[in-house]
């Protein structure tokens, strides 16, 4: 009889012994809540590999003592379905993980959904693809959805030590010994995985021969080894890889070509495509903005490519694209506009919508005074008339200062000042 993966046995058995995730599974959050109540609904899972979809699947049924079982939407087809169906039938609940959910077809959504209606078959669908795009509307009208973040680095030590003690499902039999080298690095190189720290771990352990006394002494150079991905200066503490973060953008937002391709180098070299692209994301919009407000759109378009083509390649399309962000015009007068209408709101500082602004399509809209007296722009030769659109309180109000480092919000200062002054 095989011996299960440690990642799979290390698996929560109750909704207590998840690690991470606590914005979901803690005391009081709504997956405990659900749980602690047996109201369980139909549920999507959304995250990265490895932080705990199929955990929480298990920990779930584990704490309900429901019938668990696990399909894929692609490899398993509607006879697998209709055994768990019948399975529902015969205990009245089956909580059924269905990985890859976004993949699921048309025949086998039909077969699903009046299980999903009689409450027989709880569904908890696993996705790493945002299901507002990726899955089908009749589905997830039924499911509530949760979006999983990746592991912290403490999160993802804390399980490693756990799979090192554990006598019953971890290496707790064996004399295990690792530097805090080798355990920081293989809770960090994974970014956020723990699947792949525990695998490595595993693989650490099962192929590193015991000393003279019976230990198995892991290293950094075995962690190494075993993730397949060298400890960078970065990954030595947790909190540093957000300080390369931040130094790779502060360095495009400096125009420092150099520096900022160091710091990718050393984000590539982590294989940390993710947080790659979305720091270059919010760089795009937040420091270029609408200085070069095309370099958003090309950024994208870098990022699908590095993504599509892998690494190594995928240093190519990225280095164009930092090299254009550094060396674009830069401007924050968008996102410092949007903040401080934002302060005023969450100050409530709001006020009514003008009446002569509010929503006039319906029956009985005139006697109430909406839209009277509004002036619709499109009846003017210059397309445009002055009329309040602030509310009362703020209508002298401004929140967007232009700035003159693009020819783009040039112009565009030109006729905002222009409006202003009308």
């Amino acid at each position: 009889m095989s011996i299960k993966p440690l990642a799979f046995r290390m698996r929560p058995r109750t909704i207590e012994e998840i690690i991470g995730q606590e914005h979901l599974v803690s005391d009081g959050k709504i997956i405990n809540r659900m749980v602690k109540a047996k109201q369980l609904s139909s549920m999507i899972l959304y995250g990265p590999p490895g932080v705990g979809k199929t955990s929480i699947a298990s920990a779930i049924a584990g704490s309900t003592r429901y019938a668990f079982r696990t399909l894929n939407a692609v490899t398993n087809n509607k006879k697998d379905m209709e055994i768990v169906a019948a399975e529902a039938k015969m205990s009245g609940k089956v909580i059924l993980l269905l990985d890859e959910v976004h993949r699921l077809d048309k025949g086998k959504q039909d077969f699903l959904l009046p299980y999903l209606e009689n409450g027989m078959i709880t569904l908890i669908g696993a996705t790493t693809s945002n299901p507002y795009h990726a899955i089908n509307p009749a589905i997830r009208s039924r499911c509530q959805i949760f979006e999983l973040t990746p592991l912290s680095v403490e999160n993802i030590k804390e399980a490693l030590l756990k799979a090192i003690d554990d006598k019953e499902r971890g290496f707790g039999e064996k004399n295990v010994k690792i530097t805090d080298e080798a355990l920081i690095h293989l809770a960090t190189a994974s970014n956020g995985d723990m699947r792949s720290s525990l695998n490595a771990l595993e693989l650490a352990v099962l192929s590193t021969s015991p000393d003279d006394s019976e230990e198995i002494k892991i290293d950094l150079p075995t962690a190494e080894e075993c993730m397949q991905r060298k400890s960078l200066a970065h990954d030595k503490d947790g909190d540093a890889h957000y300080d390369v973060l931040s130094g790779f953008q502060k360095s495009i937002r400096g125009s420092d070509v150099n520096a900022a391709l160091h710091y990718l180098g050393r984000l590539i070299e982590a294989g940390d495509l993710v947080s790659i692209s979305r720091r270059l994301l919010v760089i795009a919009y937040e420091d270029i903005g609408l200085a070069s407000p095309q370099a958003g759109a090309r950024t994208l378009a870098a990022i699908e490519t590095a993504e599509r083509v892998g690494f190594p390649e995928a240093r190519i399309p990225l280095a164009n694209a930092v090299i254009e962000l550094c060396l674009s015009p830069k401007s924050n007068s968008a996102y410092k506009a949007m903040d401080a209408a934002l302060a005023d709101i969450r100050a409530g500082n709001s006020g009514e919508v003008p009446d002569h602004l509010r929503d006039a399509h319906y029956k009985g809209a005139k006697e109430l005074g909406r839209g009277i007296d509004y002036q619709y722009p499109h009846d003017y030769e210059s397309g445009w008339v002055k009329q309040q659109y602030l509310p009362n309180k703020l209508k002298n109000k401004v929140y967007y200062e232009p700035k003159k480092t693009g020819k783009f919000e040039q112009a565009l200062a030109v006729i905002y000042d222009k409006l202003l002054k009308s």
